[in-house]
């Protein structure tokens, strides 16, 4: 059984130039498009890559995603991410993500999403298969000691101000 980094991380990457935005910074989808790539890895890990979904005519889709953006990522930085297995069942799979500029260290981004294992026939969610589930608690068990993120399960909310 495979041996799974507490938290799994990336392979390098960097913003490229077009991803800059009016504002002079990295524009928003872009985030996604990096933190998307770490999960790819992250699944690839699993069993559950390109191959598998040819195989096996089962895929992975993501439901839900609650992103934070913390900091700004200029032209050209490098970047990595890291994703956190928070919680899974037999067909889902609840992970935290990080992007983290490479170099500088500090964290710009934060994701968490609810992915679900899909039979690509029916287009319905379907188990995993016994192989995969075996690696999904591998990593489970690997990430268990990892401490609970602070801004997993948040709600977007506004308080209310109250009149004087």
């Amino acid at each position: 059984m495979t041996d799974f980094a507490a938290p799994f991380r990336s392979g390098a990457m960097s913003v490229a130039d077009d991803w800059i935005d009016y504002n002079g910074h990295m524009n928003v989808a872009y985030y996604l498009v990096l933190l998307d790539r770490c999960v790819d890895e992250a699944f690839e890990e699993l069993g559950m890559g390109p191959e598998y979904v040819a195989r096996e005519n089962a895929s992975f889709f993501t439901v839900e995603i609650h992103i934070n953006y913390l900091r700004e990522l200029p032209p050209r930085a490098p970047v990595i991410a890291t994703l956190q297995l928070l919680a899974h069942d037999e067909k889902r799979i609840r992970a935290w993500l990080e992007l983290h500029h490479a170099e500088e260290g500090y964290l710009s981004a934060s994701c968490e999403q609810l992915f679900l294992h899909v039979d690509m026939t029916t287009r319905r969610t379907a188990p995993f298969p016994d192989q995969v589930m075996a690696k999904i608690n591998a990593m489970s068990s690997a990430h268990a000691a990892l401490p609970w993120p602070e801004r997993a399960g948040r709600a977007i909310t506004l308080k209310s101000k109250k009149a004087d």
